[in-house]
C-alpha cells in the first residue's frame, strides 16, 4: 500500500475525479483527497502492475493539471473495499 503525495497544480482540475475513475479502472483501492497546502493525497493498494500504471498516471494527471512532483511513501497494508474520495 502506498500513500502518493501530488504537487503542482493539482486541484480544482477533476484530479480527484479521475484518479478515481482510473482507480476503478484499474482495480486500485484506496482514497483521494485535496490537502489544505495545495496538494493531493492518494493512498492506493492494488496488484502491482495495476499500481504501477496508476502511479504513472499520477506523475501527469488530468488534462489541465500540472503535476510538479510526486513522492511514494509505503503505508503498512491493511484491508480496502473500494476507492472513494475523501472530503
Amino acid at each position: 500500500m502506498k500513500k502518493i503525495i501530488i504537487t503542482g497544480r493539482v486541484q480544482g482540475v477533476f484530479f480527484r475525479y479521475l484518479a478515481e475513475k482510473k482507480a476503478q479502472e484499474l482495480n486500485i483501492k484506496g482514497s483521494v483527497r485535496n490537502i489544505s497546502d495545495g496538494k493531493l493525497e492518494i493512498i492506493a493498494k492494488g496488484e502491482d502492475e495495476n499500481m504501477q500504471k496508476f502511479i504513472n498516471w499520477c506523475k501527469v494527471g488530468p488534462e489541465y493539471a500540472r503535476v510538479e512532483g510526486i513522492t511514494l511513501e509505503n503505508l503498512p497494508d491493511r484491508e480496502l473495499h473500494d476507492f472513494r474520495i475523501l472530503y
